[in-house]
């Protein structure tokens, strides 16, 4: 008797092992990559060996990888394993990540500026993103700019700027314009934090100067014609994105909040508050189409001033509408286009668009009403082309032409690399 149950628990303790496996997961695989660190990706996935085979971590595991600049499409398979555990691999196909940039943009009223530079979105095969640009916008502009999510841990990042950005700014006051020389130089730090799929937060702050030079147009007593102020701000963004990618086709929400606080080294100088959310929202229409829309709702300390943050520009907002010509400390602003297919290739894609980009402004020391009122309302449909390449990140040249139908409107071409959003 004692001989068959000391059999009996052997028989039990032999089949344990084999018995705890089933319906576990054994190994998981990375294939196709070429650039991108296998033990990188593996960092990021959530699905590690030993854990329960979880169908949900699966398709979020592959969406993660998707959102990586490096990859362009991935996908899952589940085979069944030795033990009936099972084996996971995660196929990605990669984009190429060294990619110049260039913007070029002008209206029927302003001159011709560009900005060109270059930027690498996969540096050592860990999805770090490091570049630089060269702006000409009346006068020469510099940054450079590092930004690694995942330097510290799968969730944990920073990312580093510096920039020497110069521009003629028109300043509105009294009814009245003046041009300006705008030198903003500083340094960024911000630190990157994922708490899960769906959340991450930014937060950090800068040192800079600003430099504003009077160059022609209008003067007053009230406006200085020289000055020169060193600030410091401080920083935080909430992202909230729940998009599901199939190549350059997008379905979902996101929301973006950016909040700051800006002091200033000259006490004659008030510190101000600005806050701003973007929400995104894509739908796939048939096979081939893609409507996109954003809303964007912002606010700043309500100061009196002709430097007010919000501004109206070519490059920001409203396609059509000229560089930076007008400002206030409030801003409704609302994008909406259609993307439509017309040729998909082994690499190239064509696309087609009809957007409306329209908004409001509240002026300086205004007030809510401002945003009703016609001389502050933008409306510019307009119609562009996407000319994209399949296998290299945001490889999407971009044209488009507005044309402004309310008062005093104008209308010109907006050149640029990537979706406008």
């Amino acid at each position: 008797m004692v001989l068959r149950i000391l059999v009996f628990l052997l028989v039990i303790l032999l089949g344990w092992p084999s018995r705890a496996q089933e319906g576990r997961v054994l190994e998981v695989n990375i294939k196709g990559t070429k650039r991108t660190k296998v033990s990188f990706l593996k960092k990021l996935i959530g699905l590690q060996p030993g854990m329960p085979l979880d169908s949900i971590l699966l398709k979020e595991d592959v969406a993660r990888l998707q959102r990586l600049p490096s990859i362009s499409h991935a996908y899952y398979q589940v085979a069944v394993s030795r033990n009936n555990g099972y084996e996971v691999s995660y196929n990605v196909e990669e984009n190429f990540t060294l990619i110049p940039y260039a913007n070029l943009f002008s209206s029927s009223n302003d001159a011709f500026a560009f900005r060109v530079g270059l930027q690498e979105f996969n540096f050592l095969g860990r999805g770090i993103t490091i570049g630089g640009f060269y702006q000409y916008d009346t006068f020469n502009s510099f940054g450079v700019g590092l930004r690694a999510p995942h330097l510290f841990s799968r969730t944990t990042g920073l990312s580093v700027s510096y920039n020497d950005f110069t521009t003629q700014e028109p300043v509105f006051f009294e009814n009245t314009t003046a041009d300006y020389r705008y030198n903003n130089t500083g340094f960024e730090l911000m630190g990157l934090h994922e708490f899960n799929f769906n959340h991450r937060i930014e937060l950090g702050g800068s040192l800079f100067s600003e430099d504003y030079t009077y160059l022609s147009g209008a003067t007053s007593t009230s406006v200085p014609q020289a000055l020169k102020v060193d600030k410091h701000l401080m920083k935080f963004i909430y992202n909230y994105e729940n998009i599901v990618y199939y190549f350059y086709y997008l379905e979902g929400f996101k929301s973006t909040l950016n909040f700051q606080y800006v002091g200033s080294s000259n006490s004659k100088l008030p510190e101000f508050l600005i806050g701003f959310n973007d929400f995104v929202y894509y739908k796939r229409v048939g096979k081939k189409g893609n409507w996109a829309n954003r809303l964007r709702l912002g606010l700043a300390s309500n100061v009196n001033s002709p430097f007010a943050p919000f501004t109206v520009d070519n490059n920001l907002n409203i396609r059509g509408v000229g560089n930076t010509i007008d400002r206030g400390t409030g801003a409704i602003v609302f994008n909406t286009e259609y993307r439509h297919t017309l040729i998909d290739e082994n690499w190239f894609v064509l696309q087609g668009n009809f957007f409306v980009d329209g908004g409001s402004w509240r002026n300086p020391g205004g007030s809510f009403s401002d945003f009703s009122d016609d001389r502050n309302i933008r409306v510019y449909p307009g119609i562009g082309l996407r000319l994209m390449h399949k296998r290299i990140f945001n490889a999407i040249f971009r044209i488009d032409y507005g044309y402004g139908i309310t008062k005093d409107a104008s209308r010109g071409f907006v050149f640029g690399i990537g979706q406008y959003f």
